[in-house]
């Protein structure tokens, strides 16, 4: 059998090269897998510290391609979705929630590869209502990346603004959400220290080597590889449920 820290590395470091391109895939990825031996709840605190770690990486890198508005309107309603679902946290049933999420991320991922969504825009006031509701699934399953992902492909911003500002809006929710989990599940991270320092050190790696391969993506494949990523996500969110 392979070891779970093995497994958690390896994870760690393709979900970083992944994100760096698509801004999504480090919880969605790493929470189910460790999940396995801590359980959900801990499992979604537990990764949310790599992630955070990955996000600061990328947002000192890329911050010059950050577009504001979209992080000033959509940013802070994401932030304040991922720490209502922080919150959360304890009384939903988070299960339940991550087969929903895993059903929605399939049939948006269709859409945009077959690009069947490419006409959406989205309105302000839709777009702040989609912000607040991936920030709100980040906090509760640990996974806000493909539907924020989702949303922002409506809002056409070219691949280095849409990388480096999903990226900014990924560590403002980490930076409210982690606090919460910290005092409410603070024991238990300590418990699964051996998954986080693999993971962060594992994703910061692969978000280096990934950042090499967002320059060489033509602007036109850009939304495709995004949809077909977070259909994949779904799949896997359906698949690790059961």
């Amino acid at each position: 059998m392979i070891p779970f820290l093995l497994i958690v590395a390896l994870a760690a470091g393709f979900t970083g090269a992944v994100a760096a391109v698509s801004s999504i895939g480090i919880g969605s990825v790493l929470t189910p897998i460790v999940a396995w031996r801590y359980g959900v709840k801990v499992a979604v605190a537990a990764v949310a510290v790599p992630h955070a770690a990955a996000m600061l990486l990328r947002v000192i890198r890329l911050r010059k391609s950050i577009d504001w508005h979209v992080l000033a309107g959509f940013g802070s309603m994401n932030a304040a979705g991922g720490l209502a679902g922080a919150l959360l946290i304890t009384v939903l049933n988070t299960r339940a929630l991550a087969t929903m999420l895993g059903v929605v991320l399939i049939a948006v991922g269709v859409a945009g590869v077959f690009g069947w969504s490419d006409r959406i825009r989205l309105s302000h006031p839709a777009s702040w209502v989609a912000g607040a509701l991936s920030g709100g699934f980040g906090g509760l399953v640990g996974s806000q990346g493909p539907i924020r992902s989702a949303a922002m492909l409506g809002l056409g911003v070219d691949r280095k603004a849409f990388v480096a500002t999903a990226t900014a809006i990924g560590l403002a929710v980490d930076g409210v959400r982690l606090p919460v989990y910290l005092s409410t599940e603070g024991p238990a991270m300590l418990r699964a220290w051996p998954a986080i320092a693999v993971a962060t050190a594992a994703v910061l790696a692969g978000t280096l080597t990934g950042e090499r391969l967002l320059h060489r993506i033509p602007e036109r494949l850009f939304k495709r590889i995004v949809s077909a990523i977070i259909g994949l996500i779904g799949i896997l969110f359906l698949l690790l449920d059961r």
